[in-house]
């Protein structure tokens, strides 16, 4: 009984409180009205005589919390997540906070966690970033030996080089493959210090083949791009939210790794909720939208990796 009560909620548009009938004198401009707002200066019917709460209220206006249903955000993208973008891309856009400005929230705060804010205290991106770049280096060498970096004579030939040449030959070799690693590691840099940017260009490469498959959903028959993209932008804000939670405690690696793991199902939840398939429909489509994104990626990755060290190896005339 409970679960279907809890159901029927999860479908229920947001209901935004209904205007007071209580009549007011406004603080800044004198007029006398009734509602929530003045109509003339448009100041909150709740400000008066300061108190802890109204105190907390400014602080969170400061940051653009207290304002817009951010609680409400939050609220319903951890309970309802598909229904709830449902109702913003309907027109309830009043009713919740904007999805771009609630990203760059939600990423400020995840930052400050990593590097701090946390219940022991410590930089914890500092200490994950050096794992991130074992792993990247490990990866980089790799694809770098697949693209003929480590170029193998054929079987039953000698070099005809010289010794000399031969040695200045794979000295040169190794210059370009030092520069083009250097060249790749600064791009990820500036991924990795414009976290924000990637995660959204990221997103919009994803989102080009999700909004082919999911366009024509039972609940969403003429779903746009654009609002295909504000929906992902919103669900990686519930990812977010969930994410918060490991790294404000602390939990181990391999912990935090399952549990994201696991919170990535979520997503398949709320896309679900908002387009109206049903859970096989959503997860083949989910599954035949990352192939093109994969490739895309990897064709990305490969092909700069290539044309650096293309162009440097023609820069210092090696055949």
């Amino acid at each position: 009984m409970k679960w279907k009560a809890f159901r029927q909620w999860q479908q229920r548009p947001s209901r935004v409180p209904t205007m007071t009938g209580e009549h007011h004198r406004c603080y800044t401009c004198g007029h006398e009205y009734q509602g929530n707002y003045c109509p003339c200066c448009g100041q909150s019917a709740r400000i008066g005589r300061y108190s802890f709460k109204n105190a907390l209220l400014l602080f969170l206006d400061v940051w653009g919390v207290g304002n817009r249903g951010m609680f409400r955000s939050i609220r319903d993208l951890v309970l309802r997540p598909g229904y709830m973008i449902r109702d913003y891309l309907s027109g309830m856009q009043m009713a919740y906070f904007p999805p771009f400005k609630m990203f760059f929230l939600l990423c400020t705060l995840s930052i400050l966690v990593d590097t701090g804010l946390n219940i022991q205290g410590i930089d914890r991106a500092e200490k994950y970033e050096n794992e991130y770049m074992r792993i990247l280096g490990a990866g980089l060498d790799f694809i770098g030996n697949r693209l003929g970096v480590q170029k193998e004579q054929p079987e039953g030939k000698v070099e005809e080089k010289p010794a000399e040449e031969a040695k200045e030959w794979n000295e040169a070799k190794m210059e370009t493959k030092k520069k083009a690693h250097s060249l790749i590691d600064v791009a990820f840099e500036w991924g990795g210090k414009h976290g924000a940017v990637t995660e959204l260009i990221f997103l919009m490469l994803f989102s080009v083949p999700l909004w082919l498959l999911f366009r024509h959903g039972p609940a969403t028959p003429d779903l746009r791009f654009s609002e295909c993209f504000v929906a992902m932008v919103y669900i990686i804000n519930m990812l977010l939210i969930y994410s918060i939670l490991p790294s404000l405690l602390c939990f181990s690696p391999k912990v935090e790794v399952i549990y994201n793991l696991l919170s990535l199902l979520l997503a398949v939840v709320a896309i679900k909720q908002l387009t109206g398939y049903s859970l096989a429909n959503t997860v083949w489509r989910i599954l035949v939208s990352f192939i093109p994104f994969v490739i895309t990626i990897l064709l990305f990755i490969v092909g700069t990796f290539y044309c650096i060290y293309a162009f440097e190896l023609i820069s210092n005339g090696i055949g």
